[in-house]
């Protein structure tokens, strides 16, 4: 079996996040840059597989600038087998469209059994890149899963939504994107981070995919920073507090 996960390197959710004001895009060259916490979830799914199934292969794939390298070597020394690092300047600001695309170009000759990503990336939280993966490959998918079983023809778990949690399956090979209340990933040792040197990792750009250089549908036109927190008003209890505390509530349409 071959199982394809998605990582992505992201700004560090410990560290202050910005956008770059000219572009209107994450600044990548603020603050330390890591592989998304979902990301290594989805890889800890396809191992965790591959503990019971020594046969399986798994192939980590990212699109992004040449130090997102750095993730791929992260799920590598984790314990995949092997990554795809899609890389090329005409994809800066890619939206997700143009992402969708471009990934499944990379995935479509793999001849993956199933593909795990995470539910939404903690810097742009679209949360549709699954789907769009699934429409454009014609695969079924399985998202927002908090459990998952793997089977030779079948994946299926728990889906879970904000009214209930649903039973799914699907037959393989198909999609499904994990949320955070899958397992934490395994540590990386040191064995495994030397292990990672070893395995091979293909650079691709569009030509080697046979796209021509894609053009995003969306455009940010302005970027503002956050306004600072501002303490809120008073309330000194001089008989009146519960009318003054109804009144903030109804003014702002709390109650």
């Amino acid at each position: 079996m071959k199982i394809a996960v998605l990582v992505k390197h992201v700004p560090d959710t410990y560290g202050e996040r910005q956008l770059d004001p000219a572009t209107g895009r994450t600044d990548r060259t603020a603050g330390d840059q890591v592989i998304d916490e979902i990301s290594e979830r989805a890889v800890e799914v396809a191992l965790a597989h591959k503990d019971h199934e020594k046969s399986t292969e798994v192939l980590v794939v990212t699109m992004g600038p040449a130090q997102a390298t750095d993730a791929l070597r992260k799920a590598l020394a984790m314990g995949a087998d092997r990554a795809i690092h899609v890389v090329d300047d005409a994809l800066a600001g890619a939206d997700l469209m143009v992402t969708a695309t471009v990934l499944a170009a990379a995935l479509r000759p793999e001849g993956c059994d199933l593909l795990i990503a995470g539910n939404e990336s903690t810097d742009g939280r679209g949360g549709v890149l699954p789907a769009l993966l699934a429409e454009l490959l014609g695969l079924p998918l399985l998202s927002a899963l908090r459990t998952v079983r793997l089977t030779d023809g079948e994946v299926s778990g728990t889906r879970i939504t904000d009214a209930a949690s649903t039973q799914v399956r699907a037959p393989l090979p198909a999609i499904i994107s994990i949320t955070e209340q899958l397992p934490d990933a395994r540590f990386a040792g040191l064995r495994g981070i030397m292990a990672a040197k070893r395995k091979p990792t293909a650079t691709v750009g569009l030509a080697e995919l046979g796209l021509a250089t894609p053009r995003s549908r969306t455009l940010v036109t302005s970027t503002a920073a956050m306004p600072r927190r501002t303490g809120g008003p008073r309330i000194e209890d001089d008989g009146t507090a519960a009318r003054q505390l109804a009144q903030f509530l109804a003014d702002r349409h709390l109650i």
